[in-house]
């Protein structure tokens, strides 16, 4: 075999201290439906919007927030996107960026302070 052979799918794994809680926030605040969690090893995992991307909690002692990989949500509209969020207390990292003729950015933090960010293409025909 010369290359990897993908499945089709990506998981991006999550660490929080309190997965009950998580799982409601991500369904709250996100949208996100539960695809299953697995009790006795405190996963789970959440599908997005986009087919074949999901998000996996693993509930961990000391959730510290990640300070690697950010996921970025495309978005419609930040600022309606961005409102909706802040009215269920969602904490973002300052103003909404504008980068001119490319993308506006919006990073905000999970309750375990992982990192998010939400992009609104400015270009004609998406990014």
């Amino acid at each position: 075999m010369s290359s990897i052979q993908y499945a089709g799918d990506v998981t991006v794994a999550i660490q929080v201290s309190n997965i009950d809680a998580s799982i409601a926030w991500y369904q709250d605040v996100l949208g996100l439906d539960l695809l299953y969690k697995v009790d006795e090893i405190g996963w789970c995992e959440l599908a997005t919007k986009t087919e074949g991307l999901q998000i996996g909690l693993s509930q961990v002692e000391n959730a510290k927030g990640s300070a690697g990989c950010v996921p970025t949500f495309g978005v419609v509209d930040i600022d309606a996107a961005r409102s909706l969020m802040e009215s269920k207390d969602v904490r973002f990292d300052g103003p909404t960026q504008t980068i001119d003729g490319l993308v506006k950015l919006a990073t905000f933090f999970d309750p375990d302070s992982n990192p998010f960010m939400l992009a609104q293409s400015l270009q004609t025909g998406g990014c």
